[in-house]
């Protein structure tokens, strides 16, 4: 494990994005009635918030830190549920762990809760957006040259809007 001991206390912030890619039929259910399992998307949220608090647990040379907040987003777009996650923290390390754990068991638990609707539903794009704070500063994935603007691996261009009829839920802890 790194020892951190000599590093600054600063104010930390990062955040992750992914999604679930899920099928019609689970889109069709999210927006409406809900899907027979219950409601996705408040269980996903409260699962990816005990994910960043959990982090430490699950990934070995992480550091316990200080998690100060942790905002959960989902929303329901033509062909997944799109989940961003932001940790916040005044601590010796960043929370970019703390924030992919948050997206990938938010992930995790939307396929849990539609698994009886949908299969083949699958977690695509988990990634650092941005982070900011600490000795290495501010980082911005959009500031990476040469790849701005190119498409995902379903072909969706980067930064692209496909959120015709979003729906979604977000909460704070």
């Amino acid at each position: 494990m790194v020892d951190v001991s000599e590093k600054a206390t600063t104010a930390r912030t990062a955040r992750a994005t992914g999604r679930v890619l899920v099928s019609p039929r689970v889109v069709e259910l999210l927006r409406g009635e809900g899907v027979p399992k219950g409601d996705a998307l408040s269980v996903a949220r409260i699962a990816g918030i005990m994910g960043a608090k959990r982090t430490p647990d699950l990934i070995p040379l992480c550091h316990p830190i200080a998690v100060s907040g942790v905002t959960v987003d989902l929303v329901v777009v033509d062909d997944a549920v799109e989940i961003s996650a932001t940790v916040r923290t005044a601590d010796r390390t960043g929370v970019e762990m703390e924030a992919l754990t948050a997206v990938a068991v938010a992930g995790l638990t939307v396929i849990d809760m539609v698994k009886a609707v949908d299969k083949g539903a699958r977690i695509d794009a988990v990634q650092v957006e941005e982070k900011t704070g600490g000795k290495s500063g501010d980082w911005h994935r959009a500031d990476l040259t040469g790849r701005a603007g190119l498409a995902d691996a379903a072909g969706h261009a980067a930064g692209a809007s496909r959120n015709a009829g979003a729906q979604g839920t977000g909460a704070q802890s």
